[in-house]
């Protein structure tokens, strides 16, 4: 058995063993979940903000079921490698495992105070503490969001530094430059170039879009920020670019 997944592992990339994995192969299954136990600590800690113990922490058990879904429900179509794919889906679930955990300190004393407003009186302050506990719920998702964001930029040799220096300034201008990051989302050929050399495929860019050269030579970091974010599963992300069309 040892000998069959050594042979796996060195044959094929991890998305193509994911890939074996989504065609039934279990005893590759239970292999990688064992191997990749440290990942899936490490992207759970990250959302817990402590060391997770693997034999103790109930965090782990979610993150285990969680990287066990992402190997089924991961697409490499998508552009993403597995592991990035699988730290979001560990962080989300853990994430709902821990705002939904009424033994959670920080989490029960939030419920708590949601449970008291919703015996006040005053309809008001009753909507006021429903809303209050859905932002807190979403800016969990947004902090998971952008700390992965922030990795992705890095494989493109971006970051938000940059990122605030470049983007244009005026709104016609940001709205060209998604509508150009759309046209290479949705242009097979040049999201596969982007995917496989982070970088626009400028030559053929021009040809596609309505937009000179020296403008997309200067928004070029712009328009790659835009479109990871298009490639990826990021759902609060996606609502700074949705009023142009997304």
């Amino acid at each position: 058995m040892i000998r069959r997944l050594w042979k796996k592992e060195k044959d094929g990339s991890l998305e193509e063993q994911v890939a074996l994995v989504q065609e039934g192969d279990e005893e590759l299954q239970n292999h990688l979940i064992k191997k990749y136990q440290p990942f899936i600590a490490k992207s759970v800690s990250e959302v817990c903000k402590r060391y997770i113990d693997p034999t103790k922490d109930d965090e782990f058990s979610i993150g285990l079921m969680a990287f066990n879904e992402a190997m089924h429900s991961y697409s490499a179509d998508k552009g993403s490698s597995f592991l990035s794919f699988a730290k979001l889906v560990v962080k989300r679930k853990v994430i709902d495992y821990i705002r939904y955990d009424r033994n959670n300190p920080v989490v029960a004393s939030l419920d708590q105070e949601y449970e008291d407003d919703e015996q006040m009186e005053n309809p008001q302050e009753v909507k006021a503490a429903k809303e209050r506990y859905q932002s807190e719920t979403e800016s969990w998702y947004r902090r998971i969001e952008i700390q992965d964001f922030s990795e992705k930029l890095k494989e493109f040799k971006l970051s938000f530094q940059e990122l605030t220096e470049v983007a244009p300034k005026h709104r016609d201008a940001r709205e060209s430059a998604i509508h150009v990051a759309r046209t290479v989302y949705h242009h097979e050929e040049m999201k596969t170039f982007v995917l496989e050399k982070r970088k626009l495929p400028m030559k053929q860019l021009i040809n596609e879009v309505e937009v000179s050269k020296k403008t997309l030579e200067r928004n070029r970091k712009f328009v790659l920020a835009i479109f990871i974010i298009l490639n990826e599963d990021y759902v609060y992300l996606k609502d700074y670019i949705k009023g142009v069309g997304l």
